[in-house]
């Protein structure tokens, strides 16, 4: 087994993933961007490192950042997550590559061929794995998206080879959206997962989202885990994961199941993954669907996924420890016959975004109450402790809860008392949303698809639950407290990170935050710097950022004519694209950001006049 595990990633799977090395006996260490010195995973691990700016590109994105601090901190493996340089082939064989330090993962070649989409569709084709009408081959003019919609109509799904979850993929549903569509899953792509690769579908309009964990070692033994059902999605995003199936027959569970299996095997895959399948769903179906009913390969995930946990409650398998086990050389010790599916289990994403406003996330507050909920059958995996900044630089979700019952109906019981105890006060959360689908006749019967949020829920049913039950969701900041006379710091020394804790005696306040002592003389200065705010020249109307976030795109120059509803900016906030448009006609006196630039809420984009 290993020594000392470098987590490659942030938040509460890091904290997981270094709960798994803890029981293993295995020491742990974090990196972190600037903007998470003091993030729950940091403080969890033995020792951390920062590995750059706030900026994902800029630090858990960077290859050479992440390999120097697994090499400063000695370890001898790394665990990516999920997300980030999960999926990420170049990185796994950067990793492959270093002396002395193992990749816990799947292979390289194999991330290549299964974690790009049109590679893996096909490998699943070849082992009879049935797949959705697509592309083979990467497409790259809007031509070929062309070309694809007069053989197989709309609507299209344009999709980033590394993509997932979806993000990165777009829908086309007439020929005059292909060319926007085609650049903004491109640019998705290459923004979240260095791949501006994308490949065609044939979109389904209704189905549900199966899908069926694998472990694989290196001895040729492969194990499907039962399946879990990922139907509840909001504009592809899951909120809310179960396992098993409720709309499954045991026949076609079996199916989809020994697909999975197969074509993983094909692939050579080792480590843990996802198979991901689209299932058609019977809206006239009396009972759970049988095998006649068609189901597709989606795509591998090859990597942990977020629900994970579902299928750790349901199995009593430690999936993160089977992945360090694998991984260290170890054999698996179970046939496939020795997995039992026990009860039933539910994972809420909780995120920080207020459903009853488009599920927009949070930008900014202070956790000023936070007491998560506990009892039988409750598991929580968060990294926030009570009194935390929230980050908003990244991922909205900030925890998750999982629920186990001896059946369905015992877990969605557990499910409403274990979301009743969850109390978060200063930011929002979408608990509201998720106490609503407990009582939903379509969730609780399973007939909902992955379109059942975005087309037949009502918005009015969201916002009242959020009225009822949105609670404190805070003013956003906190007040400094001048009369405390112990202070905590965390301290840099060529990268490595120290917890510090000073005594005011009646002297003027010291700064707050990180404080970098890296040798370059005078006294210790607050981490980041000081802004470098530019004056803005133009007279006219400002057109501010609405969120914290990264600039993807400025579409518009100086002297511009713009008409109301054009888009002059696309900014990238929670890993979602978000079109920043003309309130109303005018000329751009003025372009105050680059591609690239990070913004804060309020921030100057545009003026036009």
């Amino acid at each position: 087994m290993f020594r000392k595990v470098l987590v490659a990633n942030r938040g509460e799977i890091a904290v997981r993933v270094m709960r798994a090395c803890e029981e293993l006996n295995v020491g742990t260490v974090a990196v972190y961007s600037e903007a998470d010195a003091d993030s729950g995973h940091v403080r969890y691990a033995d020792e951390a490192y920062n590995v750059g700016p706030a900026r994902a590109a800029d630090s858990y994105l960077d290859h050479d950042s992440v390999l120097e601090a697994a090499r400063k901190a000695d370890a001898d493996a790394i665990h990516p997550g999920y997300g980030f340089l999960a999926e990420n082939a170049e990185f796994a064989e950067a990793v492959e590559a270093a002396d002395g330090i193992t990749w816990i993962g799947p292979s390289s070649e194999a991330m290549e061929s299964l974690g790009e989409k049109t590679k893996a569709r096909t490998i699943m084709n070849d082992a009879d794995v049935p797949i959705v009408p697509g592309t083979t081959e990467p497409v790259t003019e809007p031509e070929e998206v062309e070309a694809f919609g007069e053989e197989y109509g709309y609507p299209i799904a344009i999709k980033a080879e590394g993509g997932g979850g979806g993000r990165g993929m777009k829908v086309v549903r007439d020929r005059s959206e292909i060319e926007d569509q085609l650049e903004s899953a491109q640019r998705e792509g290459e923004a979240y997962f260095d791949n501006d690769s994308v490949y065609l579908e044939r979109y389904l309009q209704n189905p549900r989202h199966i899908e069926v964990q694998i472990v694989a070692d290196g001895h040729g033994n492969v194990r499907h885990l039962g399946e879990r059902d990922c139907s509840l999605q909001r504009r592809h995003q899951k909120v809310i994961e179960e396992g098993p199936s409720a709309a499954l027959s045991d026949a076609l569970r079996e199916e989809i199941g020994a697909a999975a299996r197969r074509g993983v095997a094909a692939a050579d895959y080792t480590n843990a993954g996802t198979v991901e399948f689209l299932v058609e769903e019977d809206p006239d179906r009396d009972g759970p669907l049988g095998p006649e009913t068609n189901f597709y390969f989606l795509e591998v995930n090859t990597r942990i996924q977020v629900e994970h946990t579902v299928t750790e409650e349901i199995t009593g398998i430690d999936i993160v420890k089977r992945q360090l086990r694998i991984a260290a050389g170890e054999e698996i010790d179970f046939a496939q016959d020795d997995v039992e599916v026990d009860g039933h289990a539910i994972e809420f994403r909780i995120n920080a975004e207020n459903a009853a406003d488009d599920f927009a996330p949070a930008t900014g507050g202070t956790l000023e109450t936070y007491d998560p909920p506990g009892g039988p059958g409750v598991r929580v995996d968060d990294a926030l402790r009570q009194g935390d900044e929230l980050v908003t630089d990244y991922d909205s979700m900030i925890a998750k809860l999982i629920v186990w019952g001896e059946d369905r109906d015992e877990c969605l019981e557990r499910s409403l008392r274990a979301l009743r105890e969850y109390e978060i006060a200063g930011i929002p959360t979408i608990i509201p949303f998720h106490r609503l689908m407990l009582t939903d006749e379509s969730f609780v019967a399973s007939t909902h698809t992955t379109k059942y949020l975005d087309n037949d829920l009502a918005e009015g049913r969201i916002e009242e639950a959020q009225s009822q039950w949105g609670g404190d969701v805070g003013s956003g900041g906190t007040e400094g407290d001048e009369e405390s006379v112990e202070r905590e710091f965390t301290v840099e020394i060529n990268g490595k990170r120290f917890e510090v804790e000073l005594e005011e005696h009646g002297a003027p306040a010291i700064p707050t935050g990180d404080v970098d002592v890296g040798g370059a003389g005078g006294p210790p200065q607050p981490a980041g710097g000081e802004s470098d705010d530019s004056e803005l020249s133009g007279d006219g109307e400002t057109v501010d950022a609405e969120m914290q976030g990264t600039i993807l795109d400025v579409t518009v120059a100086e002297g511009d004519e713009v008409a109301a509803g054009d888009v002059l900016v696309v900014l990238e906030a929670m890993k979602m694209e978000n079109d920043i448009v003309a309130s109303r006609g005018g000329t751009v006196s003025q372009v105050a950001v680059d591609e690239g630039d990070s913004v804060d809420m309020g921030d100057v984009l545009v003026v036009l006049e």
